[in-house]
């Protein structure tokens, strides 16, 4: 079993080219496993070569935080660990809070659940509309300054609220959902990221699993599966999109891998400072994405799987009105 090839960098640390994002291990889509087969998935991670892990406080509500704190410990040194502030679980709902005084306290709990004296990069979940992102990153800033923290992120921001958080503190990492078929960056802040020197950290890379595994009709979602209340999973949308998955399965045929490792492959090919961050609950699957690392695409296979996906050709938002409104990440203007 060959392991993951290739380095990018992250706030002048050289990282594994595929990271591991921790949120399904707790949170959002089926079912979550036992802890001890979620922590056997995390554990063959790191024998893969695996060393960047991304969880948050929200997570689970704390718990994919502490789930990771216990699974990386003996090899704490060796890795890069990640974690959001200003979006948690209180009362089993989920709040948005950037005020400094709620990023300090929730740094220092999920300091205590990590095992850890240090996050080498604590992004901002989410910007919170009623505290200025100025004043969220300043606090964030303090963090830096106290040794808690070592680098500063973003998630889910505009190209614009990127510039105005780096005249305060400079920004190592925006987290931004990047995939073939979600190219929001594209319209401005993966160049944003591109010219400030930070890193472009893509979560959801395989298209939330539509394209790359069976979602077919009927889609059978579990009822707490965040998914049901995307539109692109809704009907007609859903329909329409189904429409992409065999031809893209056509183009991983013919390159000679998996639809997940032509996703992968594609992000890594689009630019040295993306860094995607594939999740699963699965060991077959985790190998499966490894493997990415190692595929070279032409020129052309690219030109065909953009001319294939894009965002004239899928049908409907990422999120629901409500969560949309959560963001300010720049949407393309599709006729």
């Amino acid at each position: 079993m060959p392991t993951v090839s290739g380095s990018r960098t992250l706030n002048g640390t050289e990282v594994s080219s595929i990271g591991f994002g921790c949120m399904s291990l707790s949170h959002a889509y089926a079912t979550p496993p036992a802890a001890e087969a979620a922590i056997a998935v995390v554990r063959r991670a790191l024998d893969l070569g695996v060393n960047h892990f991304d969880t948050a406080a929200l997570y689970g509500f704390g718990r994919n935080e502490s789930l990771i704190g216990e699974a990386i410990q003996s090899n704490r040194q060796h890795i890069f660990l990640a974690s959001k502030c200003g979006m948690t679980g209180i009362e089993g709902k989920r709040v948005i809070d950037g005020r400094p005084q709620t990023l300090e306290r929730t740094c220092h709990e999920s300091l205590a659940r990590l095992h850890t004296d240090v996050i080498d990069l604590y992004y901002l979940h989410r910007v919170d509309p009623n505290v200025p992102v100025e004043d969220s990153v300043g606090a964030l800033a303090e963090l830096v300054k106290k040794g808690h923290i070592r680098a500063i992120g973003l998630s889910e921001v505009s190209a614009s609220t990127l510039r105005r958080a780096h005249r305060v503190h400079p920004i190592a990492a925006v987290q931004s959902e990047y995939s073939v078929w979600t190219r929001n960056p594209e319209v401005a802040v993966l160049e944003e990221c591109q010219r400030l020197g930070a890193a472009l950290v893509a979560f959801s890379p395989l298209t939330r699993g539509f394209l790359v595994s069976d979602l077919t009709a009927p889609l059978a979602l579990e009822a707490s599966d965040i998914r049901r209340s995307m539109p692109r999973f809704m009907e007609p949308q859903v329909t329409a999109n189904r429409s992409l998955i065999k031809p893209f399965a056509d183009l991983a045929q013919a390159a000679g891998c998996s639809r997940a490792q032509l996703a992968l492959a594609w992000l890594l090919h689009k630019s040295p400072h993306v860094i995607p961050i594939p999740g699963t609950t699965s060991i077959q699957h985790l190998e499966d994405n490894v493997r990415a690392s190692h595929i070279a695409l032409s020129d052309d296979l690219m030109e065909k799987i953009e001319s294939l996906v894009n965002p004239n050709r899928v049908q409907g938002a990422r999120y629901n009105a409500t969560t949309q409104l959560e963001i300010d990440t720049e949407e393309w203007a599709v006729p």
